[in-house]
């Protein structure tokens, strides 16, 4: 079977839309992950979400939420998050590692703060200057709350940028 989903624009404006307004609080309708290693990348799946409104319901290897429960490891685990995104060829948004100047709001910034050799924070880009460089990027984030936060604010070993292509339906 050849698969021709439709593809579609990702929706930045309703992706930072949804970053700014629970960036100081928690959405009832998620789990808040805070007690359990972070709620970071819980939140930048919100704000995909919000901006791409299509999960991709694929066990295991796909990113969904119905609950704290059922959900795939892609929504709450940063490299999980990173693997779906880059690889995803089915319903959802997909993505590109990519270079900081093709980074716009919408888009993930993932961290590692070098505890061990793999990424630790998922912060969502929420504003960016032009040219774009690491000076002029403002993200939100979740565990510890921000938004409107200078990236390079944070202290880090390794960083990745995670540029959203677009929503297959």
């Amino acid at each position: 079977m050849n698969d021709k989903r439709a593809i579609r624009p990702y929706n930045r404006e309703k992706a930072v839309e949804y970053a700014h307004k629970w960036a100081f609080g928690r959405n009832p309708k998620y789990f808040n992950f805070d007690k359990l290693g972070g709620d970071c990348t819980n939140f930048a799946s919100q704000v995909l979400f919000a901006g791409s409104n299509v999960m991709n319901y694929t066990p295991t290897y796909g990113w969904y939420y119905i609950d704290a429960n059922r959900r795939t490891p892609s929504w709450t685990g940063v490299n999980y998050l990173y693997n779906f995104l880059v690889s995803n060829k089915g319903p959802g948004p997909y993505a590109e590692e990519s270079d900081v100047k093709d980074i716009k709001p919408g888009d993930i910034i993932q961290l590692s703060f070098g505890k061990d050799p793999v990424f630790d924070h998922s912060p969502v880009v929420v504003q960016v200057g032009s040219p774009v460089s690491l000076r002029n990027i403002l993200v939100a984030a979740h565990t510890y709350d921000r938004d409107y936060y200078p990236i390079t604010n944070y202290n880090w070993v390794d960083i990745r940028f995670i540029h959203i292509l677009g929503v297959r339906t």
